[in-house]
């Protein structure tokens, strides 16, 4: 059975943590954002691994968040956590506690966003943050038609050029019907990469 690591108390819960290896897990707004309680569940089969959940408002729409074992932080939770000068800023918080960064699915706008910069939410906000010396693995999902677009190429190579890794689409019948490049990788193969980076010691930041 899997340890269920939400905290009855607070907004806050980083200090609460589970695992040795701390995998954020980022969700935008592609219904393959649906996948995201599957993910979760696989990731916390990993040994010594614990997670947190970033998600964007459109990501909302396609997942139940009661069926997520974890804290899911979104923009409310930015706001609300700071009142004054000496409390905590939510982004920044998040990218010092994580090891590795996930962001599945990766949407068509979110990934115009990071290419050029953005941060106008939560997720971006800790994406612009990010420490480049730990991994950011980014899971690419939309329409076939947005995928071919020209500019779709260009905005991946940004993020690759910027450090982080893609862990390619996959073609097949998406759920609008249409068939062809721009499905999310599956949720296993997802794992598997992460799991190649807690294999990594060297790219595991020590925690006390």
């Amino acid at each position: 059975m899997q340890t269920d690591c939400r905290v009855a108390c607070p907004k806050f819960d980083l200090l609460n943590s589970c695992g040795t290896f701390r995998v954020l897990v980022g969700v935008t707004g592609s219904v393959a954002a649906l996948k995201l309680p599957l993910l979760v569940s696989q990731l916390l089969e990993l040994p010594g691994v614990d997670v947190r959940v970033v998600t964007t408002e459109h990501a909302k729409h396609f997942y139940n968040p009661a069926e997520v074992a974890v804290k899911i932080y979104n923009d409310k939770d930015e706001w609300e956590l700071w009142t004054q000068r000496s409390d905590p800023v939510l982004h920044i918080e998040l990218r010092r506690w994580a090891d590795l960064f996930v962001i599945a699915p990766l949407d068509a706008n979110t990934l115009g966003k990071i290419s050029n910069g953005i941060c106008d939410n939560l997720l971006t906000c800790v994406v612009r943050a990010w420490d480049t010396s730990r991994p950011l693995l980014f899971c690419p999902a939309m329409n076939t038609a947005m995928w071919q677009h020209p500019i779709t190429a260009r905005q991946v190579a940004s993020l690759k050029e910027f450090g982080y890794v893609e862990i390619p689409c996959i073609a097949k019948k998406l759920v609008c019907g249409d068939e062809g490049k721009g499905a999310m990788a599956e949720v296993s193969t997802i794992v598997n990469v992460v799991k190649q980076h807690l294999q990594k010691p060297d790219e595991s930041s020590q925690h006390t």
